[in-house]
């Protein structure tokens, strides 16, 4: 797209939309942030972003509203996504959306292959920014054993009995509590079940457990398929939750009650911007005749202005359009988040504020692979 200034719509104007909207009208677009609900923009939205009352499941008004956008970035709940990607695609308005559902991005990559435009699902942190350091991970090495991935979003101070406060989206949390997750095995791709698989796992002197969770890994299993021999996400939790979760979802059968399931969380888990992101990746392969070891550990801490998951999300969010934008993502069809190197992430606007507000205590930090990236 010629020229860097766009009319950008953001849908939905919840913790993560909301800052998505300010990062890219910082950078100069013309940004409308839109949402269903009057009383969440007015409470969301920045003094100087104009909004729009616009229901994205209201086919005929969201076609009105994007014949005049250039790129919109859904931050809506998953199940929303696959009607807002058709209508991009009929009004030629590019797309990009932070879905972690496997069935909606398989949807949206099939009416992608037709498509005058980009659509380029599962931006922002997990699927999103850790695809950019799995894939870059795995570069690193002549052969690949073993890349594991794990990311955390959580409270700061954990007060209640899930050990967890929800600091994005309800339903793709339970989405991903839920679903079939996928791992590479053998060099293969396969499902493992969510919940299990559960690891205990010490960062800086913090007790976490880790397991698997759908929707990770977004496309990157396929990618890396007969690449890698053995690949895999899970979440990072405070020790407990998985069993907790386990006896809500399962034991008592609400995975198939998600209304009552959404009840509890809200309920029991209310938002803090008092949170926590931990990034760990790790890979073992042979390099330079020799099986080694390497690694990326990255922490963000949420202040009372920015939640941490918001800024990792928006940033990873923000960071694609950027690349988009500059021509250094595809311009048309179905776009991974595996097409961005970690370089090229890296020096947009929003990756180097993921530099800038990352703590780590290894050398191999996000500081060190931008220095490096800068040097080359």
């Amino acid at each position: 797209m010629a020229g860097l200034q766009k009319n950008i719509a953001v849908l939905g104007a919840g913790q993560i939309g909301a800052v998505i909207a300010g990062m890219l009208a910082a950078q100069g677009h013309r940004v409308t942030l839109a949402d269903a609900s009057r009383a969440r923009l007015a409470s969301n939205a920045g003094p100087a972003i104009p909004t729009r009352v616009v229901d994205a499941a209201d086919h005929d008004a969201l076609r009105v509203f994007l014949a005049g956008q250039d790129i919109v970035v859904s931050a809506c709940p998953y199940f929303l996504n696959n009607g807002i990607a058709r209508v991009a695609v009929e009004t030629g308005t590019h797309y990009f959306d932070l879905t972690e559902d496997v069935a909606t991005t398989a949807y949206i990559r099939e009416i992608a292959a037709s498509a005058e435009v980009a659509l380029v699902p599962q931006c922002g942190l997990a699927p999103g920014f850790i695809c950019v350091l799995g894939a870059d991970m795995a570069a690193r090495f002549e052969t690949v054993k073993t890349i594991k991935m794990r990311v955390g979003a959580l409270p700061l101070y954990p007060t209640n009995a899930l050990r967890y406060n929800v600091t994005w989206s309800v339903d793709g949390l339970i989405n991903e509590y839920c679903n079939p997750c996928e791992i590479i095995l053998d060099g293969r791709p396969v499902l493992v079940p969510p919940l299990e698989g559960v690891d205990s796992v010490m960062i800086d002197g913090v007790a976490y457990e880790a397991f698997n969770t759908s929707g990770g890994l977004g496309t990157l299993t396929e990618t890396l398929a007969g690449k890698v021999r053995d690949m895999s996400y899970k979440t990072l939790r405070y020790p407990g939750h998985a069993e907790i979760m386990k006896l809500l979802l399962q034991g008592l059968e609400l995975a198939g009650d998600r209304d009552t399931m959404r009840r509890i969380l809200d309920r029991a888990a209310p938002f803090t911007r008092r949170d926590v992101v931990v990034i760990f990746v790790t890979g073992v392969g042979e390099r330079n005749g020799r099986t080694e070891e390497d690694s990326i550990v990255l922490r963000y801490d949420g202040r009372p202005e920015l939640g941490a998951i918001q800024l990792t999300t928006a940033a990873g969010c923000v960071a694609m359009v950027e690349l988009f934008l500059l021509g250094k993502l595809p311009d048309r069809g179905f776009v991974r988040q595996e097409d961005a190197s970690l370089s090229n992430f890296l020096s947009t606007r929003a990756g180097s504020r993921l530099v800038k507000e990352a703590r780590s205590s290894e050398t191999s930090d996000l500081v060190g692979l931008a220095s490096k990236r800068a040097a080359a």
